[in-house]
Formats: structure tokens, sequence, C-alpha cells
């Protein structure tokens, strides 16, 4: 039991599992393996905001012309209404730097 104890505690330290962590956060809307409240998060790097036909982006997303690069995720992740004026992200961000890092190395396991 102490094994797994110290297991789950090294996970919460390492990028991607205070990524997890942090990500449930997200979870309540998004999902990284199908539609959620939020559109799928799955595969999302290099990929146009507003790609999904089957979701009802708010109109600013629509028209950003975004492309979920890494500088642009990271913002987004930090403060999405300042990214885009008009979002539907009701999220208000991570403002410290290595919740937004972990946060994107979570979701690079879901390229």
């Amino acid at each position: 039991m102490l094994c797994l104890v110290a297991m789950g505690s090294a996970q919460a330290q390492s990028p991607s599992g205070r990524g997890a962590l942090l990500f449930q956060t997200c979870a309540a809307c998004h999902n990284v393996l199908g539609d959620g409240i939020g559109p799928d998060l799955t595969g999302i790097y290099g990929q146009k905001a507003a790609r999904n036909p089957n979701f009802s982006y708010s109109e600013a997303l629509r028209a950003s012309n975004l492309v979920w690069d890494e500088p642009t995720l990271k913002a987004f992740i930090r403060d999405p209404q300042s990214l885009v004026k008009g979002t539907k992200m009701a999220f208000p961000g991570y403002a410290d730097d290595a919740d937004v890092e972990a946060v994107l190395a979570y979701l690079k396991n879901y390229r």
C-alpha cells in the first residue's frame, strides 16, 4: 500500500500527473476522448479553433481564426476571455505558469 501511495504522489508531481489533476476542472465540460458539454480536446494541437461542426461555438471563437499551437493554447489556458473576447468558455484560467504547463503536458498525451 505504501508503494501505491508513493506512486500516486510521484504521478501528481509529474507534469502529466499534475496536469491530469488540474484537467479535472476542465473535465466538467471537456473530454479528451469524446465530446462533453464542451468540445472534445483530443488532437487539439495544430487544429483550427472551432473545428467541430457539431458544436455550437461562440461567434467570437469561430471568427478568431486561431490555430491551437502551444503559444495559443498557453494563452487560452491562462485567460480564455482575454485571448478571445466573447468566448463561451466560463473558466477563468490558470494564472500559475506551472499549472498552464502541466495542463499542456496532459493534453499532449492525447494528440
